[in-house]
């Protein structure tokens, strides 16, 4: 139960099954960061090409989009924390193989692909099972929408420090170390799985089929959380591009090196930090619909003011305003869907989320790694700002309509 000296901000803690998995899912996610940049700029070292970063970024993140709502049927119909456990040691396995083959100046670029492509394959079932786990861990309901919250406190917390990190340790002992560190920390949550207890949920019926066809026909015939699906759809194809344009930025627009990408990534990590914060004092659901489209219009100012060119603190100032931006709009239609969804969907109803939501990523970056290439970095952020700037004038008509 519920202790009641516990704060409201952080009340979900409170539950010892959900500390234990809050401390490994805080390290791995550390973790994965600090992979996630040495792998960009150890693609960008190696070629130089933006069209490049897009096609990792879009490989390491399509297969969320493809995959990801069948697996989420696959997995409502198995026991997660197993799964979840099994997935998370493959990761930690691949970050040794990525280590080794750094280190001996046997990776190159098809090999960065495969690598990319491969991670995108097991995080279309890591990402919805460490979603759909945390609610086992919190046995009371209301208090699920503050674990959510303080889940993505946790990620944007690492999001902040792990680049940083990244950039120093780069910088320090190269990519490979990089890449050493992030297996050791996805030991981590493997440790806090093996010792947290989960509360049973009831498993789908039927096929793994029959259980896809139930969680889309929810999704289809609620108005609500279609046009939730839309707003994850425009928000990550047109914001969440940005990321990967950083190496270019870094080198290119500010000539600087790693330690340079790790502040540009870690200036966007702090924004998105600052917004689970702010929704885990002001996150009530009656305000989640509002603070949705008040992200996206964010993330369009942000998106133009880093289009013009801006210097190099400015430019941190926006990244900070669109990382909040996002988290906002992300973390907020992820609170009303799991709120909302019942316990033997919620598998199915984060499987979809999650699938537009790094799928669509997936799509916006490979469109700004081209469009980078044939006419620049800082006039593809543009175009995105723009685009999403009319998203949310439409949005406001739609909803002014009713």
């Amino acid at each position: 139960m519920r202790h009641p000296a516990w704060p409201a901000p952080v009340r979900a803690l409170a539950h010892r099954n959900f500390q234990i998995y809050f401390a490994g899912q805080g390290v791995s996610t550390l973790g994965k960061w600090v992979q996630q940049v040495a792998l960009a700029w150890l693609a960008y070292h190696l070629t130089g090409s933006a069209v490049l970063l897009g096609t990792i970024t879009f490989l390491s993140l399509l297969p969320q989009l493809l995959v990801g709502p069948l697996a989420g049927a696959w997995i409502d119909r198995h026991d997660k924390r197993r799964l979840l456990i099994g997935v998370q040691g493959i990761l930690a396995l691949q970050s040794l193989a990525l280590a080794l083959l750094t280190w001996q100046g046997w990776l190159n670029a098809p090999g960065i692909i495969a690598m990319a492509l491969l991670l995108g394959l097991l995080s279309a079932f890591e990402t919805p099972l460490r979603q759909a786990l945390i609610g086992s861990f919190v046995p009371v309901a209301e208090d699920l929408p503050n674990a959510l919250v303080l889940n993505a406190m946790l990620i944007n917390a690492a999001r902040f420090v792990g680049p940083p990190l990244a950039g120093w340790m780069i910088a320090s002992w190269g990519e490979a170390g990089c890449f050493l560190l992030t297996a050791f920390a996805f030991a981590a949550l493997l440790l806090g799985l093996y010792k947290a207890e989960a509360v049973p949920v009831a498993k789908a019926a039927g096929s793994t089929g029959q259980a896809f066809k139930e969680g889309l026909a929810y999704l289809w015939h609620t108005r609500a959380v279609r046009r939730l699906l839309l707003s994850v759809v425009m928000v990550n194809l047109l914001a969440s591009c940005y990321s990967v344009l950083l190496p270019i930025l870094a080198r290119g627009v500010y000539a600087g090196d790693a330690r340079t990408l790790g502040w540009l990534w870690g200036a966007a990590g702090a924004g998105a930090f600052a917004a689970t914060v702010f929704l885990a004092f002001n996150g009530s659901l009656s305000r989640l619909r509002g603070m949705i489209a008040l992200g996206a219009l964010v993330c369009a100012a942000a998106l133009l003011a880093l289009a013009v060119g801006t210097p190099l603190l400015a430019a941190l100032v926006a990244l900070a305003v669109l990382g909040f931006g996002i988290t906002v709009s992300n973390v907020s239609t992820n609170m009303l869907l799991q709120s909302d969804a019942p316990g033997a969907l919620r598998g199915r109803v984060v499987a979809f989320y999650i699938a537009l939501r790094f799928g669509f990523e997936a799509l916006g970056g490979l469109l700004a790694g081209l469009l980078a290439a044939a006419l620049g970095a800082l006039p593809a952020l543009g175009l995105a700002g723009g685009a999403l700037l009319l998203y949310c004038a439409a949005n406001r008509y739609w909803r002014a309509a009713g």
